[in-house]
């Protein structure tokens, strides 16, 4: 193998420090994906009847269920072994250890709750705040690439990534799997806009929800296929973790999508419930 066919990879995770107080890319880029989604979401929200109030609520909500998702994700996804017999561990986010999965059903859940209390159709809660979740998964996966984390296996292609910071010897660039999935994610969400610009509120119920789960979750599906390990476990699994969370979520992409087909049907203008309907 031509060893010039690599790109070292050797950022320091940290931006600045003062003191104990420490800045690193990834929880600036963490934070970048609710104030980029706050943005996006307001304009929007307004486009359709909405109010900047509105979302200041739901992205409280949003904070919430993604941060609590994720950690309980991660916590009993992939090592519930070590945390249920240390559950004091589980509170210590800032050693790291988030799951997209894990954030996924705990956004789920939080926008269910703010539907309900705020009486919005859930489904155009959730086709609207896909947009600004693909972004954010973007944001979130390039603060794994800071973090040289995540990472893919040995390979030679020539845009293969040495992580300098892990300590291995040059010979084993890998694939940088976390600029994959975050440049599909941007992608997805260029798509997703381009649709709800385009159509609003004309766009079937359900249709940006359905498309966002089941390109999101078949192409992290893909990908895991290039990825080391998470944990020592998937070493004896035909599928690892990841693989098998996302399997249930694209086929429940898939039966939106396919119910949107069967039967489309425009939600009704501002995310207002149907008349006699429940949240």
């Amino acid at each position: 193998m031509n060893l010039l066919n690599y790109i070292t990879w050797n950022v320091d995770p940290e931006i600045f420090s003062i003191g104990p107080l420490s800045v690193r890319w990834y929880g600036l880029l963490f934070a970048l994906a609710f104030i980029f989604g706050q943005r996006i979401l307001t304009k929007i929200y307004v486009a359709e009847g909405r109010t900047e109030g509105d979302v200041d609520v739901i992205t409280l909500y949003m904070i919430i269920g993604t941060v609590i998702g994720a950690r309980l994700g991660h916590t009993l996804f992939y090592s519930p072994e070590y945390y249920l017999s240390n559950p004091i561990e589980i509170l210590k986010i800032w050693e790291g250890g988030l799951a997209s999965h894990g954030a996924t059903i705990g956004i789920l859940f939080a926008l269910w709750l703010f539907s309900r209390k705020q009486k919005f159709d859930y489904m155009w809660v959730l086709d609207r705040i896909v947009i600004v979740v693909a972004l954010g998964g973007a944001l979130i996966r390039l603060g794994n690439l800071m973090n040289s984390e995540i990472i893919g296996h040995q390979t030679t292609v020539p845009w293969a990534f040495l992580f300098e910071r892990l300590g291995e010897n040059p010979t084993v660039p890998r694939h940088p799997t976390q600029l994959y999935e975050s440049l599909s994610v941007f992608f997805l969400f260029v798509l997703l806009y381009w649709l709800w610009k385009k159509y609003k509120s004309a766009l079937p119920k359900g249709l940006l929800f359905g498309i966002f789960v089941t390109a999101l979750f078949t192409f992290r599906f893909l990908v895991e296929f290039l990825k080391e390990d998470q944990v020592a476990k998937e070493a004896t699994m035909t599928l690892n973790i990841g693989q098998i969370l996302s399997i249930p979520l694209i086929l429940i992409g898939l039966f939106i999508l396919i119910k949107v087909w069967q039967n489309p049907k425009p939600a009704l203008p501002g995310g207002r419930l149907e008349e006699n309907s429940k949240a």
